[in-house]
């Protein structure tokens, strides 16, 4: 058992972010076809680019995770939850930057945040159900 009161740390979580993050890139690099990144923005379904202003994003924060899971799983077995493939995506900029550390249900439970930044809800949700089921599935392969 893992002390349950340990303060979130992120060394691990950073370390592994920063790989998945590579990959990620060298995978959006040959979607992209012609040496500049393909991706699609996870809340608004828009395609980006190289160039484009967007964040690598962790649909569920590093901290909930961390907090949610430090009862039970080392900082390295939590670094591979908070970065399974369902839990990484890209944003633009802007919205990370305005959602900061809201859950994402509460940020667009704002309507002017889906108004501004021409969020897909239905997209949304789909993202956020994926990402809580990965997380659970990668969490119960060290429980």
């Amino acid at each position: 058992m893992q002390n349950p009161t340990r303060p979130y740390h992120r060394a691990e979580i950073d370390q592994r972010f920063t790989k998945v993050k590579a990959q990620m890139h060298q995978e959006a690099l040959a979607r992209g076809g012609d040496g500049i990144a393909l991706y699609t923005d996870c809340y608004t379904g828009e395609t980006l680019r190289g160039g484009d202003r967007y964040d690598y994003e962790h649909i569920r924060s590093s901290e909930e995770v961390f907090m949610a899971y430090r009862d039970r799983l080392t900082n390295a077995e939590i670094a591979e939850v908070v970065n399974c493939p369902e839990n990484v995506s890209v944003t633009l900029r802007t919205i990370n930057q305005s959602k900061g550390k809201m859950r994402m249900e509460d940020w667009i439970a704002n309507i002017d945040n889906i108004n501004k930044y021409n969020i897909n809800v239905a997209l949304t949700k789909n993202v956020l159900r994926k990402a809580d089921n990965g997380i659970q599935k990668m969490a119960s392969t060290f429980m």
